[in-house]
């Protein structure tokens, strides 16, 4: 699988784990160089605690375009250490 934003490749992996539709790469198919920290945190009640990144490519930024959870709860451990895309981030094989 392939993430793609403003024509970058921001993530590709063959071992993606996919939970209510989104693929969740692992953290070292990510291009580190790409994310920022963001302070932008919400809640899933079966998942925890989610973290965001923005992504900036090609001179452009994408707020809160990638989503991670630092501790997911126990139902969700398959994502641990994974991180999901979404507002534009196309994702394909």
């Amino acid at each position: 699988m392939r993430a793609m934003w403003n024509g970058t490749v921001i993530a590709e992996s063959d071992d993606t784990v996919v939970v209510e539709g989104n693929h969740y790469f692992p953290i070292g198919s990510v291009n580190a160089d790409l994310l920022r920290d963001s302070s932008t945190r919400t809640t899933c009640p079966w998942k925890g605690v989610a973290s965001y990144y923005s992504i900036e490519a090609d001179g452009a930024s994408n707020a809160d375009a990638a989503w991670y959870y630092p501790e997911p709860k126990a139902a969700a451990s398959q994502i641990t250490g994974r991180v999901a895309f979404w507002k534009g981030v196309k994702v394909t094989p």
